[in-house]
């Protein structure tokens, strides 16, 4: 009786362990941050829900169940996302100022102690550039091929652009190793990198067939088309309404300019999910070129066949539908299409001689 009793308290002793080696608990204290409210929500699959931190006189702390290594956001202020790395078992510290809120000190595993450091290294440069958080990342990449700290720097610095360069982000996935090349958001970016070969400039743009607001299918050799370049713009009634406004600003003067001319023409391609909300957009704004639309969102055919991730972004081709340019702005844009249609002006001039 007596080494049953025995049995069962070890038996029971190794229990409590293993549920205690798969907790992992969070202390802090940030000055400022009084008794406000943290979110802490994941990267990725493995941790796909929010849970909620409540801090009182600045300090917090927050124990909960993890499988395996994760990456996950913490919330603070509301406004600023700062990465946080969790495996089972780690005790994480984490000290900080709400005055500056992108510099924490973490420590409780290897990775929260790597980007410590790296952020420690970017606040001591004067004034640093794009291009210079860009390459202090890449540095940081090329370093830790296994970090999982590799993996947020390079969604944060390469992937979360207006213009991704999908060369240099695929030599930076190939040489990540072990747990990294198994995640669910390596396989994801690889097939956008594929995606994004195939609409690359000078290739064939993909075919597509979609209905206007008549609910009359247009297509890229659609008589309105026909010979003619095209710039297509890719738009959401959803999208961040600073960035519609700028791009709408830019692409009524380039309507206003080009609309009788027989070299260019326009189609706005829009993700809405909403009909009503499409059609309204395009009476408030006033977008009196070509709409078409097939509701799907970025989930739509259309947006997966020109790797498109986010709106607003365009995309020049050609009157033979080639791929010329993508994602031009401003004066860039404008200068880029006069270019085009000077080209194609002076072609017809050479052409008429020609037939004389």
């Amino acid at each position: 009786m007596k080494k049953s009793s025995i049995l069962i308290l070890i038996i029971i002793c190794l229990c409590s362990c293993g549920k205690s080696s798969k907790k992992v608990s969070i202390t802090g204290e940030i000055k400022g941050l009084g008794t406000d409210t943290l979110y802490l929500y994941g990267m990725d699959e493995s941790f796909d829900r929010i849970d909620t931190i409540f801090a009182k006189n600045d300090k917090f702390s927050y124990t909960a169940s993890i499988d395996t290594i994760t990456s996950a956001f913490l919330l603070i202020d509301n406004q600023t996302e700062y990465p946080i790395f969790l495996d089972k078992g780690n005790q994480i510290k984490i000290k900080g100022d709400i005055n500056h809120p992108e510099y924490l000190d973490i420590n409780g595993n290897i990775y929260n102690e790597e980007f410590t450091n790296f952020q420690k290294e970017l606040n001591s440069l004067p004034t640093p550039s794009e291009k210079d958080l860009e390459q202090k990342a890449e540095e940081f990449i090329m370093k830790h091929h296994s970090s999982f700290v590799s993996l947020y720097l390079l969604d944060k610095y390469f992937v979360q652009k207006d213009s991704p360069d999908f060369n240099k982000i695929k030599k930076l996935i190939e040489i990540m190793t072990g747990i990294l090349q198994d995640k669910l958001y390596i396989e994801q970016l690889n097939e956008a990198i594929s995606l994004s070969e195939k609409t690359g400039t000078g290739k064939y743009a993909p075919f597509f067939s979609l209905s206007n607001i008549k609910g009359e299918k247009i297509t890229r050799s659609s008589e309105d088309f026909k010979k003619k370049n095209l710039l297509i713009n890719f738009w959401a009634s959803w999208g961040d309404s600073i960035s519609n406004h700028q791009s709408n600003t830019e692409l009524k003067e380039i309507y206003q300019k080009y609309k009788k001319n027989k070299h260019i023409a326009m189609l706005g391609i829009s993700l809405d999910i909403d009909k009503q909300e499409w059609q309204d957009a395009i009476k408030r704004d006033t977008l009196n070129w070509e709409q078409v639309c097939d509701f799907g969102g970025l989930n739509s055919e259309v947006a997966k066949q020109y790797a498109i991730k986010q709106v607003p972004s365009n995309i020049l081709l050609s009157a033979d539908g080639k791929i010329l340019a993508k994602n031009l702005k401003g004066e860039q844009l404008k200068k880029k299409i006069e270019e085009v249609v000077t080209a194609a002006e002076e072609k017809e001039k050479q052409d008429n001689k020609k037939k004389k």
